[in-house]
C-alpha cells in the first residue's frame, strides 16, 4: 500500500474526500516528525511506538575499493510494533 493507496482507503472509511483526508494523513505525519525531532517518542496505543535512537560513529568499507570509511554518528527513527498490531498480523 502506498500513500495515494492509504488516502483512498481513509477517505472511504471515514467518509472525507481524498483532499481532506490526505491533508488528515499529511497532519499526523508531521507531528509524529516534529515530535521525533524533539527527541519525544509518540506512542500510539494499539498500533506502536516511534522512536529516535543513537547510531554511534565507526566504520564501513567501499565495497569498489576496498577503502575503509568513517560514518559519522547519527540519530535514527524507529518503530516498535504494539500488541494490537502485532495480534491483527498474526490472526488466523
Amino acid at each position: 500500500m502506498n500513500k495515494g493507496e492509504l488516502v483512498a482507503a481513509v477517505a472511504d472509511k471515514v467518509g472525507l474526500s481524498r483532499g481532506q483526508a490526505g491533508d488528515a494523513i499529511d497532519a499526523a505525519i508531521e507531528a509524529i516528525t516534529g515530535a521525533l525531532k524533539q527527541g519525544d517518542e509518540v506512542k500510539i496505543v494499539g498500533f506502536g511506538t516511534f522512536v529516535v535512537t543513537n547510531r554511534a560513529a565507526g566504520e564501513a568499507r567501499n565495497p569498489r575499493t576496498g577503502e575503509k570509511v568513517k560514518v559519522a554518528a547519527s540519530k535514527t527513527p524507529k518503530f516498535r510494533a504494539g500488541a494490537g498490531l502485532k495480534d491483527a498480523v498474526n490472526a488466523k
